[in-house]
């Protein structure tokens, strides 16, 4: 009878109060059965990326646990995410007041918050919106879990990693290794798009893309694709190109409905699952992310990293480039350097 009650409870909240003690009973609910796994958070898990990112974390079965916190429907997206029958436990939290109890005992935190970009915006105009938002996350995590893996998807990434990094500094809580930009996405589509070229398998495929996450920042170097090929001027141009220009093709497919969000779930659960693998000692576990990194002069970059139990063990070099990929590099970091210095100079204001 206690155990209906308490589902009863949970189902049916009659005030906030009891909505609330609803959260803490649930944490009791689920004594028997729970994955072995690690404790993930997801923080916007009711947005166009978020929702879909909740519903692959719980079918990863790396997962025992899965925080759901977002401003607003989280409750709706917690209630129909937890009826899936796999092993993570999954709780809801909703709005600023909740956030240190989602974030409290978190090992991986994925975060997807911010409004995404719409047709004849830039990544510029996301910027002030964003920047707030995942600063104040970051301050949440820095009290919570600070020794959590950062996964930040919140564009743009290019300024919003040095801001995460600066909020932790301020805190004293700062590890380079644990705080990582998503840019996978880039890859997922650099392999997806070099395959349909090549007459390849995707997942056979493996294009290393470094820089930052956006326009010219993104620098697929196809000189070191996997398996070896070669690709002709033109080839290099288009592939560079719509590699580069990849949200705004969704964007403009979208027409006005909103931006790469499933694909960008996927890429996004591709690197947690990536770090996970790492956190539970798996060796050789190799993907790109944006990082604090002395490969070039800038304070961050996008090259392979080698992932671990610390987060980013190990930064790759850029390794041998082509003078086509030498010329981009040179691009790459003149924008990269600007929106680094955004990113510093908000935290700075």
């Amino acid at each position: 009878m206690q155990r209906i009650a308490r589902l009863s409870a949970h189902l049916n909240p009659t005030n906030p109060q009891m909505e609330e003690s609803a959260i803490l009973e649930r944490v009791n609910c689920r004594a028997k059965g729970g994955a072995p796994g690690f404790k993930v958070a997801i923080l916007g898990a009711a947005g166009g990326i978020g929702q879909p990112l909740a519903m692959l974390m719980k079918m990863n079965p790396l997962v025992s646990v899965l925080h759901l916190y977002d401003v607003v429907n989280s409750p709706g997206v917690t209630a129909d995410i937890s009826h899936m029958d796999t092993g993570a436990v999954v709780r809801g939290f909703l709005g600023q007041q909740q956030l240190e109890a989602a974030l409290t005992g978190m090992d991986v935190v994925v975060i997807p918050a911010g409004v995404p970009r719409k047709p004849g915006m830039t990544r510029d105009d996301l910027f002030n919106i964003n920047a707030g938002i995942v600063k104040t996350l970051c301050e949440g995590i820095s009290k919570c879990c600070p020794n959590a893996i950062v996964n930040l998807i919140s564009n743009p990434v290019n300024s919003t990693v040095p801001i995460a990094a600066e909020v932790f500094k301020k805190a004293g809580i700062y590890d380079p290794k644990r705080l990582l930009g998503v840019t996978m996405l880039d890859v997922v589509r650099a392999n997806t798009f070099v395959a349909e070229v090549l007459g390849l398998d995707p997942r056979e495929v493996d294009v290393p893309v470094v820089g930052g996450h956006a326009g010219v920042t993104i620098l697929p170097l196809l000189s070191q694709v996997k398996p070896p090929c070669s690709f002709t001027p033109e080839e290099t141009e288009y592939l560079t190109k719509r590699i580069q220009d990849g949200g705004t093709e969704v964007v403009q497919a979208k027409a006005g409905a909103g931006s790469a969000t499933l694909s960008m779930a996927y890429a996004a659960v591709k690197f947690a699952d990536a770090c996970l693998r790492g956190l539970r000692g798996d060796a050789g576990v190799v993907e790109c992310a944006f990082v604090a990194s002395q490969v070039t002069e800038l304070p961050f970059f996008a090259t392979k990293v080698r992932l671990g139990r610390t987060g980013a063990e190990e930064v790759y070099q850029l390794g041998p480039l082509n003078e086509y990929e030498r010329a981009g590099l040179e691009n790459a970091k003149r924008e990269l350097a600007i929106s680094i210095q955004k990113g510093v100079s908000f935290m700075k204001k």
